[in-house]
């Protein structure tokens, strides 16, 4: 196995605010290991959209997703099948899931895996137990230590990729943790890439910039134009998208499409608001 600090690029046509297909997830797996059983994953797939249905995510968005996203950062960091498996089922006891299932489908490997993953602390783990940064066989498997860490990072990446859902005072909370902690336990084991986003999505929490305040001002500013009714949704949409957006070019680009556009939108929710009102 090769396991590189750096993530691997998407698949063509996917793009990391989107939520990543398991066909790509697939492609991504077979880069690094040809000879895998990608059966097995696809079966993760299905159990985890299972158990999970139902279940949504505070944005809104369906629980599956952020399963598939980690996953897909797992794979990027060359991880194997049966951790990908893993990752994809890393939250399935907050399912209604039988419990021994997973062992009975995936082996009490797997099962083990994902205990390990809810129950470590990541700063037990040794450096010496990581190697990320080294290229290896294919043939080798991760120690446990890294496959723990591997999902546990990619966990919390996603969750600080969309963070602005989270309440205020977590939101700090876990950045801080994330800042104090996991950045730098990236940094240390070789995935410089992970600790950097990391390290970039934690500051832009605890030390939002003046272009960051700036934006998000204008965008509730702009909600202003809008019957009152649909103010919240629309606040809450626009900033969740400009929360995606990686640099602060797109960010900015973002919100002078939404300048431009409220009017139009603006003239187009009162007209439906009036032609809707009780007569």
């Amino acid at each position: 196995m090769r396991a590189r600090g750096r993530l691997a690029p998407r698949p063509a046509g996917e793009r990391r605010s989107a939520t990543p297909s398991l066909d790509g997830i697939l492609t991504v797996v077979r880069m690094h290991h040809p000879d895998a059983d990608t059966s097995l994953i696809r079966h993760a797939h299905d159990e985890a959209a299972i158990w999970h249905a139902g279940q949504t995510r505070r944005s809104g968005d369906p629980f599956l997703t952020h399963c598939l996203t980690v996953a897909a950062i797992v794979a990027d960091l060359g991880m194997p099948a049966p951790v990908i498996c893993a990752a994809l089922l890393h939250d399935i006891e907050d399912s209604p899931c039988p419990p021994g299932r997973v062992s009975e489908h995936f082996g009490q490997e797997t099962a083990d895996l994902i205990a390990a993953v809810r129950t470590a602390k990541l700063s037990a783990i040794p450096l010496a137990a990581l190697h990320f940064g080294t290229a290896r066989p294919t043939s080798l498997q991760p120690t446990r230590e890294e496959a723990v860490l591997a999902i546990r990072l990619a966990d919390r990446l996603h969750n600080m990729r969309t963070i602005a859902f989270v309440a205020p005072t977590r939101r700090y909370r876990v950045a801080r943790e994330t800042l104090d902690v996991l950045a730098p336990l990236a940094r240390a084991a070789g995935l410089t890439d992970v600790s950097r986003e990391l390290h970039d999505l934690s500051s832009g929490v605890l030390q939002p910039t003046s272009t960051a305040a700036f934006t998000a001002r204008t965008l509730s500013v702009l909600t202003l134009l809008l019957p009152g009714p649909t103010r919240a949704r629309w606040r809450e949409e626009w900033h969740a998208e400009n929360a995606t957006l990686p640099t602060r070019r797109t960010r900015a680009r973002f919100t002078l499409r939404v300048l431009f556009s409220t009017p139009r939108l603006s003239w187009t929710l009162h007209r439906t608001a009036f032609r809707e009102r009780p007569w």
